[in-house]
C-alpha cells in the first residue's frame, strides 16, 4: 500500500516537471520572436542572408527564390546586380521610346538631348542602388562593406556631376535660343551663366563626396576661407580683371565683332571677350590684348553700337566760290546713292558746312553696313566725286598765293 502511494507521488512529480519544462520552452520561444523581428527591421534593406529569410520589401512570390539563393551569397549578389541593371536598362529604353514621340513634335533638337541625359541619370541611379544591395547581400563585414559602398557612391556622384554639367549646358543653350522670353540669358551672357553653373555643380559634388566619406566639411570650409583671403591679397589684379570680365559680359558695352576705339587711339574689331582680357584686332592685323580692368575703367567708342550696326561716313568736299550749290548737292547725293555698298536707309544727305578761305565747304553723310568698310568705301567715294566734279566743270579750289614783284628802285 505504501509502495503504491510512493509510485503515484513520483508520477505526479514527473508530470509537473514535464509541464514546467514545456511552459519554460514556450516562454523562451515567445521571448525570442520579437528579437528576430527587431533585428531584421533595423537593417536598411532587411536581413537578406542571416537566417535565410527574405527581406520585408520583397514580393511574396519571390520569397522562395530568395531563400533558396540565400544559401549561396555570391550567386544571390550577382542575381541582384544583374536584375537591377537589367531593370534600369529596360526603364531607360521605355522612357526613350515614349519620350522620343513627344520630342519629335518639336523642332528643337536639344529636347532630345535633355531626354537622353535624364533617362541615363535614372538608369544610373537604379543600377548603383542594385550594386549597393548586392554588396550588402555578400556580407563581407562592416569595414569592407562600407568601403565598397562608399566607392560605389563616389562613382555615382561623379557620374551625376558630369550629367548635371551636360544638362546645364544644354539648358543654357535652350534658354539662349529663347532670349525673347528670357532676356537675361543672351549669347553674350551665356559664358557667365555657364561658369556659375559649373562652379555650383562642382561645389555641390565636392560637398556630397565629403558626406559620402563621412568627412566633416567645417574644417575644410574654414581653411578655404583663410586661403581665399591670402589669395585675394596676392592676386588682387587678377581678381580685378576677373570681376571686370563678369561685368563686361553682363553689361555688354561691346560684343564680339564690334569695332571699338580705345581712349588711347587704337581701333579694331573685338575678337574675344574673355574672363581676364579682351582682344582687339586692328586694321593692320595686329592683335591687342587689353586687361578687362582697363577696359572697364576707360572710355570706349563703340562704332558698332547704337540702335543699328551701321556706320556713318563723312566725306568733306570743297568747291570754288561761284559754283552752283544746288548742282553740287545733287551730284554728291547721286554719287552716294548709286554706290552699291552705301545703305539706302537712311538715305545719303549733303550739308553745307561753311565758307572757307578759298572754298565752299560741303559734307556728304552716308551709312555703310559695317565699320570695317569705312576705309574702302571712303576711297571709292572720293574717287567718284573727283571724277564727277571734273565732268560737271565744277572747280575744286586749292590754296594759292600771287606774288607781285615791283620793278626798279632807287639807287
Amino acid at each position: 500500500m505504501q509502495s503504491s502511494n510512493s509510485q503515484e507521488t513520483s508520477a505526479a512529480a514527473q508530470s509537473g516537471a514535464d509541464e514546467a519544462g514545456s511552459a519554460r520552452q514556450a516562454a523562451g520561444e515567445g521571448a525570442q520572436t520579437p528579437e528576430v523581428e527587431s533585428a531584421g527591421a533595423s537593417l536598411p534593406f532587411g536581413d537578406p542572408i542571416g537566417d535565410g529569410e527574405a527581406p520585408v520589401w520583397l514580393p511574396a512570390w519571390l520569397e522562395g527564390i530568395w531563400e533558396f539563393l540565400a544559401t549561396y551569397p555570391p550567386v544571390l549578389a550577382l542575381v541582384v546586380a544583374l536584375v537591377g541593371v537589367g531593370l534600369a536598362l529596360l526603364g531607360r529604353a521605355f522612357v526613350l521610346f515614349w519620350g522620343h514621340k513627344l520630342t519629335s513634335r518639336t523642332s528643337n533638337a536639344l529636347d532630345e538631348q535633355l531626354l537622353r541625359i535624364g533617362a541615363n541619370v535614372a538608369a544610373l541611379v537604379v543600377s548603383y542602388l542594385a550594386i549597393v544591395v548586392a554588396i550588402q547581400v555578400l556580407q563581407l563585414g562592416d569595414i569592407f562593406e562600407k568601403i565598397l559602398i562608399r566607392i560605389a557612391l563616389t562613382l555615382l556622384v561623379l557620374r551625376l556631376m558630369t550629367s548635371a554639367l551636360k544638362a546645364g549646358h544644354v539648358g543654357l543653350e535652350i534658354l539662349g535660343r529663347l532670349r525673347r522670353r528670357f532676356a537675361i540669358v543672351e549669347e553674350r551672357t551665356l559664358p557667365l551663366f555657364d561658369l556659375v553653373m559649373t562652379v555650383l555643380v562642382i561645389g555641390a559634388g565636392a560637398y556630397a563626396l565629403l558626406l559620402v566619406w563621412n568627412i566633416d566639411p567645417t574644417a575644410w570650409l574654414a581653411s578655404a576661407g583663410v586661403i581665399g583671403i591670402a589669395v585675394g591679397f596676392a592676386a588682387r589684379d587678377t581678381l580685378a580683371n576677373l570681376f571686370a570680365g563678369f561685368f563686361i559680359i553682363a553689361d555688354a558695352p561691346y560684343k564680339l565683332g564690334d569695332y571699338v576705339v580705345l581712349d588711347t587711339g587704337e581701333r579694331g574689331e573685338v575678337t574675344k571677350v574673355g574672363i581676364r582680357s579682351t582682344r582687339i584686332l586692328t586694321r593692320d592685323d595686329v592683335e591687342i590684348t587689353v586687361p578687362n580692368s582697363m577696359m572697364a575703367n576707360s572710355q570706349i567708342y563703340n562704332e558698332s553700337g547704337g540702335k543699328w550696326e551701321r556706320f556713318r561716313i563723312r566725306i568733306k568736299v570743297g568747291v570754288a566760290y561761284g559754283s552752283d550749290v544746288d548742282e553740287v548737292c545733287e551730284l554728291l547725293e547721286r554719287i552716294a546713292s548709286e554706290h552699291d555698298s552705301v545703305c539706302k536707309d537712311p538715305t545719303p544727305r549733303v550739308r553745307m558746312r561753311g565758307f572757307g578761305d578759298s572754298s565752299l565747304d560741303f559734307e556728304l553723310l552716308c551709312w555703310v553696313a559695317q565699320p570695317a568698310q569705312r576705309g574702302l568705301i571712303s576711297h571709292e567715294l572720293y574717287m567718284t566725286i573727283y571724277k564727277g566734279l571734273n565732268e560737271a566743270g565744277i572747280e575744286i579750289p586749292f590754296p594759292q598765293r600771287d606774288v607781285w614783284m615791283r620793278a626798279g628802285g632807287e639807287d
